[in-house]
């Protein structure tokens, strides 16, 4: 049976999502609780391999159940075996053909900066600092460029798994908090960190130091990195949500999610 878990964790202790021989990663915590609660080795394959530092409220991954267990107790007993920066939300059976990352439709990034001379420390681990405030309208010029199918490269960390340059920005915008601001991209993929430049160059238009009509250019085939701005810090990245067309609903399983709501158990 193909089961998919719903992961929340905070990156900051981690060299990121895959596994690496150097650094703690997210997914060999996983794979660790798992292969203990179930008495054999798991492995998990996740829907986008996140960068050292960065965060996910709605990582998704799948693994083959080598034998019959209640998706309730892979919550739980999965969680048991946890550190506490990681949490399985969901577990739930899958079509046999499902696969975390091949069958996503689309992901939604956030990004969050906190704007001041003073930042909080309860900000410190989720959100990157600005230290001056910008120029909101120009941004949101700039961002209006971004939607539609566009050569990213860019806005692209050398290192990265694609060979593909293009992807498709579904929306992208930027809102106010309490105590700074909320980037938020919607697409069917991302390049390595492609949100991280994609926010410094926007933060480079709200400084008055680039256009924003750059972003258009920027994104015409064949781009080089060092045209674009820097890359934003990892720690104020999250992935926000998954997205699947309606051909792989679960077919059942257990959510305790931080709503409280629950679904049902197989």
């Amino acid at each position: 049976m193909v089961v998919r878990l719903t992961l929340t964790y905070d990156g900051t202790a981690y060299g990121g999502w895959q596994r690496q021989d150097n650094a703690p990663t997210v997914q060999q915590k996983v794979e660790e609780a798992l292969s203990d609660l179930l008495g054999a080795p798991i492995r998990v394959i996740g829907s986008s391999r996140t960068d050292s530092g960065v965060h996910a409220r709605g990582q998704v991954c799948h693994f083959h159940l080598p034998r019959p267990f209640p998706a309730r107790g892979l919550v739980f007993g999965g969680n048991h075996r946890l550190p506490a920066d990681v949490r399985i939300f969901a577990a739930h059976s899958m079509p046999d053909r499902f696969h975390a990352q091949r069958c996503a439709l689309g992901k939604e990034y956030s990004y969050r900066l906190v704007v001041g001379r003073v930042a909080s420390p309860l900000d410190r681990l989720q959100a990157a600092r600005l230290e001056f405030p910008i120029d909101l309208s120009a941004v949101r010029a700039a961002l209006r460029l971004l939607p539609g199918r566009h050569d990213f490269s860019a806005f692209a960390l050398a290192g990265g798994s694609h060979s593909d340059p293009f992807r498709r920005l579904f929306a992208a915008r930027v809102d106010r908090e309490p105590t700074g601001l909320l980037f938020r991209f919607w697409g069917d993929g991302f390049l390595r960190g492609m949100v991280r430049t994609l926010v410094g160059t926007l933060i480079e238009v709200g400084r008055g130091r680039r256009p924003p009509e750059n972003l258009a250019a920027l994104l015409l085939p064949g781009q080089s990195r060092d045209l674009a701005g820097p890359t934003a810090e990892a720690g104020g990245l999250c992935l926000e949500r998954v997205f699947y067309p309606p051909r792989w609903s679960p077919l059942g399983g257990y959510a305790a999610l931080p709503t409280g709501e629950e679904g049902g158990v197989w």
